[in-house]
């Protein structure tokens, strides 16, 4: 067992937003236990990593119970010792309603809501024994949606509130708060200007602009901050759209 200066626990890891979560904070200092259910990224994320620091990749689905304690139990045996958890992982899967089964709705909330809430539970006394965090990863569509997103939808929704629960029933041992990324670039393709213009803020978002409010939500300067929903989506919530 080693023992870092501090260690963190970021799920879907491997690409995107988690990626980048990742990223920043090997490079404030923390180890990082990289926790994603695609194999091959994993393990090529966690090779690429670990030129920032101390990465380890665990292969699990976190809508399973027995990989979240899994998760759990790796953090343990590898550093004693958790500071942050980051619920990251999540699907993105759309159906019309017509179209949605109970069996995809079933899935899409075991990943979305089901699996933060049994790391919560499971990471809550490593992160008790440190004054530690956890940060939720929701989305605009918690306020906002398009047809056909009802199970994505629900799911944020409800982690947005699972996250002020946990504050309540965690507090003021571990502070949880969430970020709601609105329209974060993650595939690289090419953007055109009206996409960057219809925000307020300029720009569509990069995962880098997640990932340092998360290193913040994470770090003593935000010492006074739980239970809270951050929305980082350019401004494109609070903009009035008429049609016609």
């Amino acid at each position: 067992m080693t023992s870092p200066r501090k260690a963190a626990v970021v799920t879907g890891g491997a690409h995107g937003i988690g990626r980048a979560i990742a990223e920043r904070l090997l490079d404030d200092g923390m180890a990082v236990l990289l926790v994603d259910w695609n194999l091959a990224a994993g393990r090529a994320a966690e090779a690429d990593l670990a030129r920032r620091g101390e990465v380890v990749f665990l292969h699990a689905d976190v809508g399973r119970e027995a990989d979240c304690r899994r998760v759990a139990q790796a953090a343990q045996e590898r550093w004693g010792r958790l500071d942050l958890l980051v619920n990251n992982a999540g699907l993105s899967e759309f159906k019309p309603l017509a179209d949605e089964t109970l069996e995809h709705w079933n899935r899409v909330l075991a990943v979305n809501l089901t699996g933060p809430f049994l790391l919560s539970r499971l990471a809550a006394p490593l992160l008790r024994d440190n004054g530690g965090a956890i940060v939720n990863i929701a989305s605009t569509r918690a306020r906002q949606s398009e047809p056909g997103t009802e199970a994505y939808s629900a799911s944020k929704g409800g982690l947005v509130a699972l996250t002020h629960a946990l504050a309540m029933s965690l507090g003021p041992e571990v502070r949880v708060n969430c970020v709601s990324p609105g329209w974060i670039d993650v595939s690289g393709d090419s953007l055109r200007p009206e996409d960057h213009a219809q925000h307020p803020a300029g720009r569509v978002g990069r995962p880098e602009d997640v990932a340092a409010l998360v290193a913040w939500l994470a770090g003593p300067d935000a010492g006074f901050v739980t239970g809270s929903d951050f929305i980082v989506d350019g401004g494109m919530t609070r903009k009035m759209i008429y049609a016609g």
